[in-house]
């Protein structure tokens, strides 16, 4: 049974769904449906409590290596297979994971301005109606409260970012030449150049891809009225009752409470200033040791102002 050549192994909101939905395009490759398997994360069944919505991410995940394998079978004779799943960087068990299974596999990462990052986590579960504390800063300052919990990395906003940390222990497991760096902004701003960079380091034809597709657009809920705030609160309960309710009966649940939700349109804010000078200090020794250990610079995401574009989709 097959195996991917490539993973887009990190980091989550920072552009790997329009990557996976670039690379798709390309007919030397084939990226798996779904784009997150999730099958690197656990050594078997995923855990079974969490935080709002988790239980059902994780009926989601495809954990035996049979299922796993079946998502390459439809590969054309000749292609790359590859699939994202923009957690494998954060644990570093999935590192030992992958390289036990699949040795050789490149491994590619799209790393973002870590208080961006978790800005646009923190608005993701907001906007899914997950999220209970609509402070961002506080949010953040709730993670270990909410890791003693059980509650899945996605609510990890701050430890997610800490790509030094992560970045060294997977050059210690893989060879650093089966390891492509990206950052986010690249992707939007050049992508036609990044999209190359991705398939000259694959091994496949350059030049056919040249634009990233709309993937994953929202909407943005700027009211945190008590009308919404009532169908948060749905939202959650229905995440927490997977024991209760199939995961069928729950996504119908689910839909027309985010359509009342997302009735209006509005862009996603970026943070403050006062919200990256909160937080920068949680990320500046950590962006150190990712300089050092990658040789390359990341000091204009100590800035309280970065020059990255606002944007409605992160």
């Amino acid at each position: 049974m097959p195996l991917p050549d490539f993973l887009i192994a990190g980091v989550p909101k920072a552009g790997t769904t329009a990557l996976h939905a670039a690379l798709e395009r390309h007919p030397q490759l084939y990226l798996s449906r779904p784009k997150e398997p999730k099958f690197f994360l656990t050594d078997g069944p995923p855990p079974r409590i969490g935080g709002p919505g988790d239980k059902q991410t994780y009926q989601e995940h495809i954990w035996r290596q049979d299922d796993y394998e079946r998502l390459f079978v439809p590969a054309p004779r000749g292609t790359l297979r590859g699939e994202a799943t923009p957690f494998y960087l954060y644990d570093p068990a999935t590192h030992l994971r992958i390289k036990a299974l699949v040795p050789e596999a490149k491994l590619i990462l799209m790393l973002r301005d870590p208080v961006d990052r978790a800005h646009s986590n923190w608005t993701h579960l907001w906007i899914a109606g997950l999220e209970p504390e609509a402070d961002f800063v506080t949010a953040c300052r709730l993670e270990e409260q909410r890791r003693a919990a059980g509650w899945a990395d996605f609510w990890h906003y701050l430890s997610l970012g800490k790509y030094g940390e992560q970045v060294r222990h997977l050059f210690e497991v893989f060879d650093r030449r089966q390891v492509l760096l990206l950052r986010y902004r690249d992707l939007r701003e050049q992508p036609a150049a990044t999209l190359d960079q991705v398939c000259a380091f694959l091994g496949v034809s350059t030049g056919l891809l040249t634009e990233v597709p709309r993937e994953n657009v929202n909407r943005h809920v700027v009211e945190d009225t008590r009308f919404n705030a009532g169908l948060r609160g749905l939202l959650r309960f229905g995440g927490n009752v997977g024991h209760v309710f199939p995961l069928p009966v729950r996504k119908t649940f689910r839909g027309p409470l985010l359509t009342v939700l997302h009735r209006r349109k509005g862009r996603r804010p970026r943070p403050t200033r006062d919200e990256r000078a909160a937080l920068l200090p949680y990320f500046a020794e950590d962006l150190a040791l990712l300089q050092e250990v990658t040789g390359r610079s990341y000091a204009d995401w100590l800035s309280l102002d970065p020059a990255l574009p606002q944007t409605e989709n992160a």
